[in-house]
């Protein structure tokens, strides 16, 4: 059984990322989980409920052409049930491309993933790349 600590939720929501096992990342997810999406494109705002995460995430991998990746660079770090992971994210379209690193904040409570906060380094660049 897996460990429900806000630590162990946020490692295998994200190792199930790198993997591309999205039905067990969604799975990790709270059904009310409220995704605050950063910027000033067609995909900033908040989105809500796992059908509105996963609208917004199918949105990024068909404008991304499906080249959209996202990997972990560094250590999570916790405060109560807050989880702050150092991030990489990637896409590629026939406009251009996007490389940058970011922070991922997410809040997990009771063994999901209640709500996501992200944090770009560059959201000029982000806003350009998703339109």
């Amino acid at each position: 059984m897996m460990e429900l600590t806000p630590a162990a939720i946020a490692a295998a929501y994200f190792d199930a990322l790198g993997r591309g096992d999205v039905s067990t990342a969604m799975g990790l997810l709270d059904a009310r989980v409220v995704w605050h999406q950063p910027g000033a494109n067609r995909f900033s705002g908040d989105h809500t409920g796992i059908e509105g995460v996963g609208a917004l995430l199918g949105g990024m991998m068909d404008v991304s052409e499906g080249s959209f990746q996202l990997s972990v660079t560094g250590a999570s770090m916790v405060n109560g049930e807050l989880v702050a992971v150092p991030v990489r994210f990637t896409g590629t379209h026939t406009r251009g491309s996007m490389d940058m690193g970011g922070i991922d904040l997410l809040t997990i409570r009771d063994g999901k993933i209640i709500e996501v906060h992200l944090f770009s380094e560059d959201g000029r660049a982000e806003d350009i790349f998703w339109g």
